[in-house]
């Protein structure tokens, strides 16, 4: 039986995006709604103005985009019936519900004081409140929505559809990042990719041989994304200030106190912002003062200025050395050099800001670290990608796709900020104190 679709929703990225009866419940609830109001880039409105898209319109046109991907499988014979595509739609829409204010920054503070991430507020949200009512009274299982949607289903291409390299939520928030952004960076033919979907015999997402170029290309632009506007440097700054006006005044105003979803629903963008800069009713100390202060310079774009940049590109994870047997000797003792460089450097601008901290100055380090390709649904690393041509398939290492090769592995990034009358004493100590790494 085919999906019957009750409405629909005009979107830039899509143009026309059609819901069904359950979509259109989820949709409607207060704790869906709620993404309307968490930015999907966090801060980087300050430096592209258009940037103020939420983790609304993209859960929407996640959906969507499973809706296609479902539909090229079961017109290929690997999907058994349509119902599958309504499982995929619904665990699209749902994969980001968990998301706090800030997206990823918030995350940041949940890691440091809690237990939880993104992915399992995610879970507790669709298995405790209206969303599984909705799901149940529909004839939907949460735990199977839940699991899908957080990369935990037995059945691997399914997670693959949701997560990953060839991902609906990578090919929805790089166009849109894009062109909310107005950089030209995000723009990838997922039309291509989505048809040229195939499953192995071992059950794992591939794509036919025809459709390679489109593959490379959005990895590309995933990578151009990352360093032009997910890293930024002006957008970062407004981020680092975002993140430690959180973290230092989270203690005051309970921002991370999840043990009900009640109060984690009521935690949005503006409302925090809100909060962050009107510390009202409570003694705070000279220290606390300041991040609340530096919560309303960042409201003000009144931004901390970088005082120092490094980068590096490494094939493997920071904080342990792991090197490819394939690879020569030479590039094993440059993947180990790189690291201890960059170790190094990370170790000395910790002292120094921790030196300066302890004395009320406002200097801060912030390093930044994303795998270049998008990691697997349950975060292992991708160092291939399977091919079906024909009657034929294969596992097609990066190492075959040269350009792909350049660029994988791990975007590492340390930068240094503080307030714009401060910089050149802390510019002038930080070049005598690592000039020689």
């Amino acid at each position: 039986m085919s999906l019957q679709y009750i409405g629909e929703i005009t979107d830039p990225i899509h143009k026309i995006i059609k819901y069904t009866l359950v979509e259109r419940e989820i949709i409607d609830t207060s704790i869906f709604q709620r993404l309307r109001r968490i930015r999907q880039l966090a801060g980087a409105h300050l430096v592209y103005p258009g940037a103020l898209h939420s983790r609304f319109e993209h859960s929407i046109g996640s959906m969507f985009l499973a809706g296609l991907a479902g539909q090229t499988l079961l017109e290929k014979g690997y999907l058994a019936d349509s119902d599958v595509i309504q499982l995929l739609r619904l665990s699209a829409l749902l994969h980001d519900i968990g998301h706090g204010p800030f997206s990823h920054l918030f995350e940041e503070i949940l890691k440091e004081t809690t237990s939880f991430s993104h992915e399992k507020l995610g879970e507790r949200i669709i298995l405790e409140t209206a969303i599984a009512d909705i799901l149940t009274s529909n004839g939907y299982d949460p735990k199977m929505i839940s699991s899908l949607s957080f990369g935990k289903h037995k059945t691997i291409f399914l997670n693959e559809i949701i997560s990953g390299g060839l991902s609906v939520d990578l090919m929805d928030y790089l166009p849109r990042d894009s062109y909310f952004s107005g950089t030209e960076y995000g723009k990838i033919d997922y039309h291509r990719i989505i048809n040229s979907l195939e499953v192995t015999s071992s059950s794992k997402l591939g794509i036919n041989k025809s459709a390679l170029y489109s593959y490379e290309s959005m990895l590309i632009s995933r990578y151009q994304m990352f360093k032009s506007v997910y890293f930024h440097k002006t957008v970062r700054s407004g981020e680092v200030m975002l993140l430690n006006a959180m973290k230092y005044l989270n203690k005051s105003l309970n921002l991370t106190d999840l043990a009900s979803l009640d109060h984690f629903f009521s935690l949005h963008d503006e409302n925090v912002l809100e909060l962050l800069c009107n510390v009202n009713n409570l003694v705070l100390n000279p220290q606390e003062n300041a991040y609340v202060n530096l919560a309303r310079a960042y409201r003000n774009r009144d931004l901390l200025k970088c005082i120092y940049e490094y980068f590096s590109l490494s094939k493997q994870r920071r904080g342990g050395i792991r090197v490819n047997k394939k690879d020569s000797s030479d590039r094993e003792y440059q993947e180990t050099d790189l690291e201890q460089i960059f170790e190094k450097r990370v170790t000395k601008l910790k002292s120094i800001v921790e030196k300066y901290h302890k004395v009320g100055e406002q200097v801060f380090l912030d390093i930044s670290r994303a795998p270049s390709i998008p990691l697997a649904p349950k975060k292992e690393e991708v160092s291939s990608i399977m091919v079906v041509d024909r009657k034929d398939e294969y596992e097609k290492s990066f190492v075959q796709i040269p350009l792909i090769h350049v660029i994988s592995g791990y975007l590492d990034m340390i930068r240094v900020y503080t307030q714009k009358e401060n910089r050149k004493f802390f510019e002038q100590i930080i070049n005598e104190q690592i000039r020689d790494f």
